[in-house]
């Protein structure tokens, strides 16, 4: 079932070492189902300025939306109160509850062995080693995807992971959580904890920690699920 074209909007929110270039496999299958789609690019400084920068993106579209967050940007996306969100997707993401940071989730479990090793640089800005995105970041991507990634890269600062989240819109908005089995970057344990917590709709598969690239169309499908199942409740 298609969704109408005044269905609403869908804002894809990019995480660290990424830009909005990282959901163009999902943004053209989006819109195929009549569904409007935009990205918010965040500065990645700290966490109350990445929200200040979505709130302006969703303050560009009309009707209702959904956020569709990846990695770090869970934690932007429920750092956003606005009246037009109906729900909340996370793509293997991080989800702090109140006054924790994106290091304490992140750093809930120990590390993968294959995962990077990250701290900031005299700038306080933290770069992801090229051989990181093999590795870890898109372990399960292709060669020439990995390339891109790797540079296009835009670094995030150490202010993001260490600010205190504010209360999450994940407690009054109904959510869905793409778990992923195989990430190297987020522990699926963790991810598991998040998911959760906050009583999201689950759907955990064998993929790695950036789906859009190398699983675009289960990306979709949850997506969509999301959407369509809000338009169902009568608030979409």
């Amino acid at each position: 079932m298609k969704s109408s074209p005044q269905s609403g909007t869908c804002v894809l929110v990019h995480g660290a070492w990424a830009d909005g270039s990282c959901w163009s496999n999902v943004i053209l299958p989006l819109r195929s189902e009549a569904l409007k789609v935009a990205t918010a690019p965040l500065p990645l400084t700290t966490l109350t300025e990445d929200a200040t920068a979505l709130r302006r993106v969703i303050e560009r579209t009309t009707g209702p939306v959904v956020l569709v967050g990846h990695a770090y940007a869970g934690a932007v996306i429920a750092a956003v109160q606005h009246d037009r969100v109906q729900s909340l997707v996370y793509i293997a993401a991080l989800a702090p509850d109140e006054g924790e940071t994106v290091a304490d989730v992140f750093y809930r479990a120990p590390p993968h062995p294959k995962a990077p090793q990250l701290a900031p640089d005299s700038y306080g800005l933290i770069w992801m080693p090229e051989d990181g995105f093999s590795n870890a970041v898109a372990h399960k991507a292709a060669p020439d995807q990995l390339a891109i990634m790797a540079a296009v890269q835009r670094p995030i600062s150490v202010n993001c992971i260490r600010e205190k989240a504010p209360a999450p819109a994940w407690k009054t908005k109904p959510s869905w959580f793409l778990l992923a089995e195989e990430d190297r970057m987020i522990h699926p344990t963790t991810q598991q904890f998040m998911a959760e917590r906050m009583k999201a709709n689950i759907r955990a598969h064998p993929v790695d920690h950036t789906p859009m690239h190398t699983a675009p169309g289960l990306v979709v499908k949850i997506i969509l699920e999301a959407t369509q199942s809000t338009a169902a409740q009568g608030t979409l």
